[in-house]
């Protein structure tokens, strides 16, 4: 729906939808005179867009939604215009126009809508910070760890625009009573309504659904999810009967799982043709030179569906049986004086490129383990075998968090898995490109655990 009831401004989506499509035609008027076929162009790429918007959900920006998530909405938003725009001028093709010329135009169409759409997220943000604008009175019920997280992030991050009014306590001596938390929700003109499940008894959940729906509150709820790093459920129906999924995986829809392989393949032959091509031979060479043994290093990782592997590097170390055993330790002398260099600087990892093209790994991805330890940590730490969920990577969230290297103790392994299913339940295009910058810019400033 383009205009929606509640407490959001009315008039900021529909305006949003204007300023866009003002943009669209009044830059294709180059291509056009005032005649026929500029109404038709008016009309189709208006409706194409608005039907387009509503599928994509790109105008579904709230106070809560990152910048990466918008910038992914704004990456499948103008693939898909560029070939709505090409499409029109195939079907006319009596309009004369230069294939770079209708590039250009989608770019800066794309480069104005991307401006204005931030413009206006971080100014309402701006607004909502010092002018104290554009509000929402909001209560948590229940008092726990997790409220606790809650309370903290709405003090935290006023730019959101959340005021947090009261936190009702439902347990101990002196606990609220359920009837006591609506009064005070309908006195105080409260917006949203923040409620733990855990804290919380069937009786009064069922009392609580009823108040918000009829008296017209936004109810919203926060799981007990203590066991679980990350859980983004998938709601679907299968007829009429309502379906739960343990989470949703991005990755898995044919279009986006063509973004990541493109990526990846562009990606990969760069750096293969580009840098590879007369890299090896120089680093083959000192590599010869100081020490017996082959260029390259493989070694057998799982992958996707757990599936094994043989990923590439360059040798770093002198040939040893306990390769595939031991992971490299800080001082470790069986690293060669070019091995230190190549580790330092994480050039021993661009043979993986290879892997990449070949399918086995992707750019962006949790860090493929030595099978030996996939075995161990797969008993050991719980969600582990989530990661094998999509392919590995070369680099992931967790590397540039400051999860990398060597594993010297359970917390280190357990923050990495976080983060990674925290990647898979969240991929975008932009997420992997700003990875993929983060863990050049680390490469160059150094990283401690980089040996």
């Amino acid at each position: 729906m383009i205009f929606k009831r509640g407490r959001y401004s009315g008039f900021l989506r529909p305006i949003s939808y204007l300023v866009d499509l003002v943009i669209i035609h009044v830059l294709a008027h180059q291509f056009f005179d005032i005649n026929f076929e500029y109404l038709n162009y008016i009309i189709f790429i208006s409706l194409a867009w608005i039907i387009l918007s509503l599928k994509s959900n790109f105008y579904e920006i709230y106070r809560f939604t990152h910048a990466a998530k918008i910038m992914s909405l704004i990456g499948k938003q103008g693939l898909i215009f560029f070939l709505i725009v090409f499409a029109f001028f195939g079907f006319y093709n009596n309009v004369e126009s230069d294939p770079w010329a209708i590039v250009r135009y989608v770019l800066l169409v794309m480069l104005y809508i991307t401006i204005i759409k931030f413009t206006v997220y971080y100014l309402l943000k701006k607004y909502r910070l010092h002018l104290k604008g554009n509000l929402r009175r909001v209560v948590i019920i229940g008092l726990n760890q997790k409220t606790d997280q809650l309370r903290k992030f709405f003090i935290d991050n006023p730019e959101y625009g959340y005021d947090l009014l009261k936190t009702f306590n439902l347990r101990g001596e002196n606990k609220d009573d359920i009837q006591e938390c609506f009064d005070y929700i309908s006195t105080h003109k409260i917006d949203e309504i923040y409620s733990s499940v855990a804290e919380i008894n069937n009786r009064d959940l069922v009392k609580l659904i009823d108040f918000a729906d009829n008296n017209l509150k936004i109810l919203k709820f926060l799981p007990d999810n203590k066991e679980i790093y990350s859980k983004k459920l998938d709601f679907t129906y299968y007829g009429y009967l309502p379906i739960l999924s343990m989470r949703r995986i991005p990755m898995e829809e044919p279009f986006n799982k063509f973004i990541k392989r493109s990526f990846d393949i562009v990606l990969s032959l760069f750096i293969i043709l580009g840098i590879l091509s007369w890299l090896t031979p120089i680093l083959g060479l000192a590599i010869k030179l100081e020490s017996k043994g082959p260029v390259f290093f493989k070694q057998k990782r799982n992958g996707l569906d757990y599936k094994e592997f043989f990923c590439y590097k360059f040798r770093s170390m002198t040939p040893n049986p306990e390769a595939h055993l031991f992971q490299v330790r800080k001082g470790d002398e069986r690293i060669t004086r070019v091995g230190k260099i190549i580790r330092k600087t994480s050039i021993d990892e661009l043979p993986q490129f290879i892997n990449v093209l070949k399918g086995d790994m992707s750019v962006v991805g949790p860090r493929p383990h030595m099978v030996s330890h996939t075995h161990m940590y797969a008993e050991r730490i719980d969600k582990f075998m989530v990661r094998h969920f999509i392919k590995p990577g070369i680099t992931g969230l967790a590397q540039v968090s400051g999860y990398r290297g060597e594993v010297e103790n359970d917390s280190d392994i357990i923050n990495r898995v976080k983060y990674d299913i925290f990647y898979l339940e969240n991929w975008s295009l932009f997420l992997d490109i700003k990875i993929v910058f983060q863990t050049i810019y680390n490469a160059i400033r150094g990283e401690e655990k980089a040996y």
